[in-house]
C-alpha cells in the first residue's frame, strides 16, 4: 500500500453500541428508537431492562471527571471473546496499581460471555472506574464503589489489503509524556492519543507512531509496534509509558513457542529508518505489516509473514 492510498472510513457498525450493560444490568441500546425496539434486548425481556442509568451516579463518576479507571477492548468471533484471560489479567493488574477495589471479575466474565454469544463478530469495550465520587477533589476518599460498563459494537469495516499489502504510517508530532507508574496500563486518560489520532485526519496514513518525550519509540495510537533489525525482532520496552497490548503479548508468546526470540528494547527514530520490517498489532487487527513510514517504502517481509501464519490459528482456537 502506498502513502497515497486513503484509509477506509469506519462504517455505521462501529458508530454506536448495539448493547450496553452497567453494573450487571442491561440498559436500552442507544441506537434503538422508540418505534424500533424489539421485544427483548440480548435475551432479556423489556420488563427486565433498566430504562436509564442513575443520573447522579453517572455525573459523579470519577472515570468521567478524572479518567480514574481502566478499559479493555475485546475482539469476539464465533460468539466468544478472544484472549479473555489475558484481558482480565491486565485489568486486574491495573486495578491493583491504581488501588481500585474491584473484585467482580466472575460477574464481569459472565457479562462478557453473554454479550459475545450474541454476535458472530463484535468488539466489546469494558470499562471499570473507581465509581461515583463521594467527595469533591482529586483524592479518592476510600469509600467509593467501583462501576463496570460493557458495551458491544459491531466489527468495523476494514480494507482486507491492510493485512496483506500493509499500511502507511507517519510519525506523530505529539510526544507521549513519561510516567512509569502508569506504564503498561490501559487507563482512561487517553487525551494524548486523541490528539495524536487527530493528526491523521484528512491524511493518507492509517496509523501514527508515537515517540516519548525522551525520544523513545513507544507504539501507535491504537497499536503496538515491532521492528525487525537484522536477525532481531524488537518491540519497545514499555517501562515509562505506553500500553502493554494483549496482542503484543500473544505475538511474543507464539514466537517463543516456535523458538523465535522477541526482545523488549529501547528504540528510537533511527531504528525506524534502519528497520528491514515493521509491523503493528492490536486485539482486533492481529498483525498488520507497515508498507511505508512517511516517504520510506517498506515491503512486508518474511518475519512478518511467518508471524502472521503462526498467529492465525491462535486467533481461532478455543484457548485464544
Amino acid at each position: 500500500m502506498s502513502p497515497a492510498t486513503a484509509s477506509v472510513r469506519p462504517g455505521p457498525s462501529d458508530e454506536a453500541p448495539s448493547a450496553v450493560w452497567v453494573n450487571g444490568r442491561p440498559i436500552e441500546s442507544p441506537n434503538l428508537t422508540d418505534g424500533a425496539r424489539p421485544g427483548a434486548v440480548d435475551g432479556v425481556s423489556q420488563l427486565d431492562v433498566e430504562p436509564h442509568v442513575d443520573a447522579r451516579s453517572l455525573v459523579l463518576d470519577r472515570g468521567l471527571h478524572f479518567g480514574d479507571g481502566l478499559f479493555e477492548t475485546i475482539a469476539c468471533q464465533h460468539g466468544r471473546p478472544r484472549f479473555l484471560a489475558e484481558h482480565l489479567e491486565r485489568l486486574a493488574l491495573g486495578c491493583e496499581r491504581l488501588a481500585i477495589d474491584f473484585h467482580s471479575f466472575e460477574e464481569l466474565s459472565e457479562e462478557i460471555a453473554h454479550l459475545a454469544s450474541g454476535a458472530e463478530r463484535a468488539l466489546l469495550k469494558v470499562l471499570v472506574t473507581r465509581g461515583p465520587a463521594t467527595a469533591r477533589g482529586y483524592a479518592p476518599r476510600g469509600d467509593e464503589r467501583p462501576s463496570r460498563i460493557v458495551l458491544r459494537y459491531g466489527w468495523p469495516l476494514e480494507d482486507p489489503r491492510h493485512a496483506v499489502d500493509g499500511v502507511a504510517v507517519r510519525i506523530a508530532d505529539l510526544a507521549l509524556g513519561e510516567n512509569p507508574r502508569l506504564a503498561g496500563l490501559k487507563h482512561l486518560n487517553r487525551l494524548e492519543l486523541v490528539l495524536a489520532r487527530s493528526e491523521l485526519r484528512g491524511s493518507p496514513f492509517v496509523e501514527a507512531l508515537l515517540l516519548s518525550s525522551s525520544g523513545r519509540l513507544i507504539s501507535g495510537t491504537m497499536s503496538n509496534v515491532f521492528v525487525v533489525l537484522g536477525r532481531r525482532i524488537v518491540t519497545p520496552r514499555l517501562d515509562r509509558c505506553g500500553v502493554a497490548g494483549v496482542m503484543r503479548r500473544a505475538v511474543m508468546r507464539v514466537s517463543a513457542d516456535r523458538g523465535l526470540v522477541v526482545e523488549e528494547g529501547h528504540l528510537g527514530r533511527a531504528d525506524l529508518d534502519s528497520a528491514e520490517e515493521i509491523f503493528l498489532t492490536n486485539a482486533r487487527i492481529g498483525i498488520w505489516p507497515v508498507s511505508a513510514v512517511e516517504s520510506r517504502i517498506l515491503v512486508p517481509g518474511p518475519v512478518t509473514r511467518q508471524l502472521q501464519q503462526l498467529l492465525g490459528p491462535w486467533l481461532d482456537e478455543e484457548r485464544a
